[in-house]
């Protein structure tokens, strides 16, 4: 199982915002599709996959305010589309 995390968005941001998914719990997702999209006061990031896999949870929702390394998402490595 891969834990996604909030990536350091910059050095002085400490958070960011769920805005919306892309994707959903159960769906096959491949290395570098984009997950989701997170704001900023300065910025909108899309989130890439780290990996190949089945997203077994989503922990952030939309509206979420979520630190920096906090969990977004789970991915099963070991679970095939």
């Amino acid at each position: 199982m891969i834990d996604v995390v909030m990536p350091q968005l910059g050095e002085s941001i400490d958070e960011a915002t769920v805005s919306q998914w892309f994707v959903r719990e159960g769906q096959y997702v491949t290395r570098d599709q984009v997950l989701l999209e997170v704001e900023t006061s300065k910025a909108d990031t899309e989130v890439p996959s780290p990996t190949n896999g089945v997203v077994t949870s989503i922990v952030a929702p939309p509206g979420t305010v979520v630190p920096k390394q906090g969990l977004l998402c789970r991915i099963d490595e070991t679970r095939t589309g």
